[in-house]
């Protein structure tokens, strides 16, 4: 899906917003309907970098956590290389826009230490087919199509392997190519073509990896999707988006509380869903492990080298 086409783009990037206002730590202290009793905070404003902070979700984040005694203020950025360097410089307090892969290329191109201190959601790439209902009527030796550019073929190939269609050497990483497959292992060979031309291949193929741009040329929807990321699965985590912050502050109560009201307000998890088209799925994934994740993936990027 576009979204995450754009999350790959220029990850070591240094541009910050223009316009920003005095760095977070300079706030001044904003009036709330009532006094929090978080610890550690004391009204003032945080600032959370957002891409679409027109989405209308954020206003009604913005009413919960005002009525948890929290102001925030919502810094919107027009590119994805922004956010992340505006938080490493102190102009934010949080950002949230980004997947786990996407924040661990930007620690390692950049020498940051940012951390995730909450998830948000994944927005799942699915497996289609105008020929079969399920992965299990896709016959031995098949052909399935997978994007080409490297950041959508990669996670494609962890789809299938997650359906049970591709054994990868090693498991897999988000940076697997088709040499990575281990075929003789593997149900279905794999071919792959622009990302705007498997949706008008399905007649030629068993099934197709389809980002969520390109269905609709099919005549499908999300919902015709006969297998897609899942979740639970370790290799997806990868693609949880996720709340960033500072690893000082990784544990400031008044953050954590921000990413609680994300997961729990069931208005707020409401219009993510439908700003999603409703492919979301929505997480509660430990920081803990989001930050073990992301650990694993710097480790992968350096390797890449």
């Amino acid at each position: 899906m576009a979204r995450f086409r754009k999350l790959f783009a220029a990850a070591g990037a240094l541009a910050l917003a223009v316009g920003l206002s005095a760095c977070a730590g300079a706030n001044t202290p904003a009036a709330t309907d009532g006094a929090s009793s978080i610890e550690g905070y004391n009204g003032e404003t945080i600032k959370i970098g957002v891409v679409g902070a027109s989405d209308e979700y954020w206003t009604t984040y913005k009413e919960a956590a005002a009525a948890e005694g929290i102001t925030i203020e919502l810094i919107d950025f027009a590119e994805y290389n922004q956010p992340n360097p505006a938080l490493a410089a102190g102009e934010l307090d949080l950002n949230q826009f980004q997947h786990v892969l996407y924040l661990a290329q930007y620690n390692v191109a950049d020498n940051e230490t940012l951390v995730p201190i909450g998830a948000t959601a994944i927005y799942p790439l699915g497996l289609y087919s105008t020929k079969h209902d399920s992965v299990d009527s896709i016959p031995e030796g098949g052909t399935v199509g997978v994007p080409n550019d490297p950041s959508n073929r990669a996670r494609a190939l962890l789809v299938l392997q997650s359906a049970g269609l591709i054994t990868l050497k090693d498991g897999g990483s988000p940076f697997s190519d088709l040499t990575d497959i281990d075929e003789a292992a593997s149900k279905v060979k794999v071919t792959e073509l622009n990302a705007d031309l498997l949706a008008n291949s399905l007649g030629d193929l068993e099934a197709a990896i389809i980002n969520n741009d390109f269905i609709k040329d099919a005549g499908l929807e999300a919902s015709d999707a006969i297998a897609q990321d899942d979740p639970n699965d370790p290799a997806a985590l990868s693609y949880a988006n996720i709340f960033a912050a500072r690893a000082d502050d990784a544990t400031k109560p008044v953050l954590l509380k921000l990413v609680e009201i994300y997961q729990t307000n069931a208005e707020v998890q409401a219009g993510v869903l439908e700003n999603s088209g409703g492919t979301a799925v929505m997480l509660t994934t430990p920081a803990a492990d989001l930050e073990a994740q992301l650990h694993k993936v710097e480790d992968d990027v350096r390797a890449q080298g």
